[in-house]
């Protein structure tokens, strides 16, 4: 079971859906990754998602890529 639990992560200021929560998390354990050799990265960063350390930002006006 994950602890913490999936309803109360979505609580966490910036998560409005599962896929902002995976996005928020596989990004900061891959910063933890690389700063260190530690194992369990991912259960870290939801940890810290979950004590609200990390709050995730939306670009909202980002402009679109440009093809060529």
């Amino acid at each position: 079971m994950l602890y913490p639990e999936i309803s109360k992560l979505m609580e966490t200021e910036g998560i409005d859906s599962r896929y902002s929560l995976v996005i928020a998390a596989a990004k900061r354990a891959r910063q933890l990754a690389s700063e260190s050799k530690q194992d369990k990265t991912v259960s870290q960063a939801i940890n810290e998602i979950a004590e609200g350390k990390i709050i995730c930002t939306h670009a909202k006006n980002q402009a679109p890529a440009e093809e060529n």
